[in-house]
């Protein structure tokens, strides 16, 4: 017999769902919540809560019967497993039922449903869903409205997103796909534009799937697109964009037959009048385009539509002009706190035998660009996970826009087609860069410094007439074109500080940074900060050619100082700090010492502990530590301290924190930038020095050392093990006391299994620098090192033959196996048939480096403890001996040179026809060996 409700159950439910909305007297939602809770385990309630949100007879409220709908739906969450067949039969017929409602929210909720009971069932468990939908969408009773179409599309779509995998796998010989997506491509022509949005976009979910069906039908699917190409529904032109975006990043071949009809519709989208964000959709076609091999090298014959449609594309529009335009003197307000972007760690503390762990510098701002001059040798920089794209960083507003995207695609192709794109844009550039309007002015700007990358060989020779009206720019009335003028610059300050000609470099260079420098102090803080971000820039491009100029920028530096307010004073760190890195111990004369410490001084004074500017002007200091070196040390006492201070504290706090204590949750980026520059300090000063330094400090330096080794957090143990290591270069005997507490710390970090299969790559990088500090202390500690070579062989070994390990883990793991031979090569020797093979993998993919020859002098060590176990690896030992640099003047690999020969001629006399074994190595090793160590 059906179930039937009972009256008074029906009644009591709803009280119960209304006193839930209760939100004015607490007291009776929290008990209904209660009761509703207790309810739950009863066998009906599902059903009385389907009766609610179905039935529009029973005099319920809106508000009741959407009650009723989230209790449901959290029931079939919660409680599918429990639910009986004609109980779920009753559910589901009912929410059917209801995309029928005359409420659309509760249509909607009724979509809802049905994709929670197809989540938990799995679409096997009611495959008539399906086309109980789409007879619903297609219907043409009386009682199936518009409204109910779009209820049922809606709910389809929702089905088909949440279960696309599974509705692309064959069953009993068919597809549920082959029946959808031709029903959604008949309802990508319905009149209904809702349902017509709609079905584009499910169908885009089977795109992303790389449905087979989907890509059987592609010449139906882009017909159908083509049609829609003067759809009067801009949202559906919308969808059909974003659509052939998703086909250029997920099957660009299959588009390379159409691309003649798709440039014309693009091109047709991207100039529709008043509909920005359409034309921003149209436009990132262009930007995939030009990123997919398939197809960029197609675009040559429509360069001549495309790039003007760009160039007209990157002006602003009229509430933009109307928002940016006038003179906005406002250099002397104070910024805002929601104004300051969050400010992290700028960590340089990751170590490796050869791989940075960041990718390729850009033109971005300087903070993000790491460096790796003046570190010792096998140190990796860290990777910044929210490292911005140039667009975001450099361009006047932050907001992804039709502006932006077009300029982007026009530097992607500029780097395609070069003189091309060049011959296009040089007389848009001659009539805009001064044109009587300032947003033709901008735009031919952006234009320009667009195409740097990719045009700058054809561009240069135009560069002379082109620069001068660019510096001329600098002094524009309207802040947005100075603005976008400072970033422009940047972009070809490497053309003029490298002109070979010094009158030449005097007519550009010098013009071009004083303009920027002048442009940090504009009167408008966003040209501050386009001038300070394009002169970090600036730095990077020149390098050592600032030498001569470093007194005028650091005196215009101060005046920044005195006068820049927070948001642009981090960016002032970044151009000091960028400056330190490019021309290292030039900073260090004394007249510039005296110059800067004072002002630098006066903000470390000035800054509270808490504050986040600690952070960056904690790097800062890194940085001009390394390029003043021991002339730091008369600054390095109360850094050091406070330094120490900032750590102890930020460990107590989370000590606290840990232990249920009501504290704010401490900010480990406090720890890692300390660590940092306590690195950097260690690095720079005398030894004497440092040791006091670290022997002094209360609480004690290696024991706070110890807690940050092991703290939870990945960025602080990455900083903890690179400052362990430079401890191990530069202070040796202060540290060997206290290996017997951090050496067993240490080797727990190499223990795979507590790396999660979803770890982020700070992980590895931890291993990374764990290797690199561990090898740092057995290349020095000698027979001190012995109790821990067996525990760390283990965890090192794993490292090295675990191929899902990065490269750089692998390299260093190898490294400090070899350097163990240095320690305790008698214990290692042992070891040699099982590392031989793996190191000289390992071996062969890294560059000469001082750390390669220590671990071969290491390695070498347990060749002659035990010369028979390298029988299955001599010839690739021969190949790596040949791969050493060998002329005279590398007098930095002599040693290992020495080495090397002193194991030849020790197989010389092991292996009676050696001649025979030289000829069976390739004729170039046999020559370099010959060369070297005259075989």
């Amino acid at each position: 017999m059906a179930w039937q409700p009972q009256e008074a159950g029906v009644q009591q439910l709803a009280e119960m769902l209304k006193d839930s909305l209760s939100g004015n007297d607490r007291a009776k939602q929290k008990q209904a919540e209660i009761t509703l809770a207790q309810a739950s385990v009863s066998p009906d309630f599902a059903y009385y809560l389907t009766y609610i949100f179905r039935d529009t007879q029973i005099g319920s409220t809106f508000l009741i019967r959407y009650a009723a709908a989230i209790q449901l739906k959290n029931h079939i969450k919660l409680r599918y497993a429990s639910l009986q067949g004609e109980e779920l039969d009753y559910i589901k017929q009912s929410t059917l039922q209801t995309l029928r409602d005359s409420n659309p929210q509760l249509r909607s909720f009724a979509g809802t449903i049905i994709t929670e009971i197809v989540q938990q069932g799995g679409i096997l468990h009611w495959t008539e869903v399906l086309q109980e939908l789409i007879s619903l969408v297609e219907s043409t009773d009386s009682n199936a409205t518009p409204e109910v179409q779009e209820a049922a599309m809606s709910a389809l779509a929702k089905v088909c997103e949440d279960n696309r995998k599974l509705l692309d796998k064959e069953y009993v010989g068919q597809r549920p796909t082959t029946v959808i997506i031709p029903k959604l491509l008949d309802f990508a022509g319905h009149s209904n534009p809702k349902i017509r949005v709609l079905a584009i976009t499910t169908l885009r979910s089977f795109i992303l799937q790389k449905s087979q069906v989907l890509f059987a039908n592609l010449d139906q699917y882009l017909s159908k697109i083509f049609q829609l190409a003067t759809d009067e529904d801009i949202q559906v032109r919308r969808t059909v964009c974003q659509s052939l975006v998703q086909l250029v990043e997920l099957r660009p071949d299959m588009l390379v037959p159409h691309m003649n009809d798709l440039v014309n519709y693009i091109l047709a989208q991207q100039q529709t009048a008043g509909d920005a964000e359409l034309a921003l959709d149209a436009a990132e076609f262009w930007l995939g385009v030009g990123e997919q091999e398939h197809l960029r090298g197609l675009m040559g014959p429509y360069m001549d539509r495309v790039i003007p449609v760009l160039l007209a594309g990157m002006v602003y529009g009229e509430e933009d002009v109307e928002r940016l335009g006038g003179d906005e003197a406002n250099a002397d307000q104070e910024d805002r706190t929601e104004d300051i972007k969050p400010q992290f760690a700028q960590s340089k503390a990751g170590r490796g035998a050869v791989h940075q762990a960041n990718g390729e510098n850009g033109d971005s701002d300087a903070q993000n660009q790491q460096k790796n001059d003046g570190m010792s040798d096998g140190e990796i920089e860290d990777d910044e996970d929210d490292e911005d794209d140039d667009w975001d960083d450099d361009d006047p507003e932050d907001a992804w826009s039709l502006r932006k995207c077009s300029a982007a695609a026009l530097d992607v192709f500029a780097v395609n087609y070069h003189g091309a794109v060049f011959s296009i844009i040089l007389p848009y550039l001659r009539e805009n860069l001064s044109h009587s309007l300032w947003p033709k002015r901008e735009a031919a700007v952006l234009a320009l410094g667009a195409i740097a990358e990719g045009c700058l060989p054809v561009v240069a020779p135009h560069l002379p007439e082109l620069v001068p009206y660019l510096i001329q720019s600098l002094n524009d009335e309207e802040p947005v074109v100075r603005q976008i003028t400072c970033w422009c610059l940047a972009r070809y300050s490497e053309w003029a500080a490298h002109l070979p000609d010094q009158a030449d470099v005097q007519k550009y260079f010098e013009p071009m940074m004083q303009g920027l420098l002048e442009r940090m102090l504009d009167k408008n803080k966003k040209v501050q900060e386009a001038g300070a971000s394009s002169f970090a820039s600036l730095e990077e491009k020149a390098g050592p050619k600032l030498k001569p100029y470093v007194q005028p920028i650091l005196q215009r530096f101060i005046l920044c100082f005195e006068r820049y307010k927070d948001k642009n004073m981090y960016i002032l760190y970044d151009c000091l700090q960028t400056l330190a890195d490019n021309v290292q111990t030039e900073m260090a004369k004394p007249e510039l010492v005296n110059l800067l410490m004072p002002t630098l001084i006066n903000r470390w004074n000035k800054i509270d502990d808490q504050s986040r500017e600690m952070f960056p002007l904690l790097g800062c200091l890194s940085y001009v530590a390394m390029a003043y070196g021991n002339n730091f040390a008369q600054f390095a006492d109360p850094i050091f301290d406070r330094c120490m201070k900032l750590i102890y504290g930020c460990l107590q706090q989370h000590m606290t924190y840990t232990t249920g204590e009501s504290v704010d949750k401490p900010d480990k980026d406090f720890i890692v930038t300390a660590l940092d520059l306590l690195s950097a300090v260690i690095q720079a000063i005398d030894p004497a020095k440092s040791s006091q330094l670290v022997q002094n400090t209360q609480p004690q330096f290696y024991d706070l050392l110890s807690f940050c080794m092991e703290d939870p957090t990945e960025d602080v143990r990455q900083s903890a093990y690179a400052l362990l290591g430079d401890c191990a270069i530069m202070l040796l005997p202060t540290l060997e006391p206290h290996l017997g507490k951090l050496m067993p710390i240490l080797i727990r970090q190499l223990d795979l299994d507590q790396i999660r299969d979803d770890a982020s790559e700070t992980a590895f990088n931890v291993v990374i620098n764990v290797c690199w500090s561990a090898g740092e202390i057995a290349a020095r500690a000698g027979a001190k090192f012995q109790p821990y070579v067996e525990p760390l062989y283990q965890g090192l070994i794993e490292i090295v033959k675990n191929e899902e390990c990065p490269e750089a883990a692998n390299e260093n793991a190898a490294i400090t196996l070899g350097r163990m031979g240095l320690a305790c090569p008698e214990q290692m020797a042992a070891h040699l048939p099982e590392v031989a093979g793996p190191f000289l993998d390992s071996m062969s993919k890294v560059a000469s480096s001082e750390e390669k020859a220590s671990a071969f002098l290491g390695f070498n060590n347990l060749i002659q403890q035990n010369p028979k176990a390298m029988e299955g690896s001599l010839a690739e030992y021969f190949t790596a001996i040949a791969q050493f640099p060998y002329k005279q003047q590398e007098s930095d690999f002599a040693a290992v040179k020495q080495s090397f020969a002193l194991v030849i001629q020790g197989y010389q006399q092991l292996i009676p026809d050696f001649a025979s074994f030289l000829a069976t190595l390739p004729p170039n090793v046999q020559q370099k060996l010959r060369n070297a160590y005259s075989i």
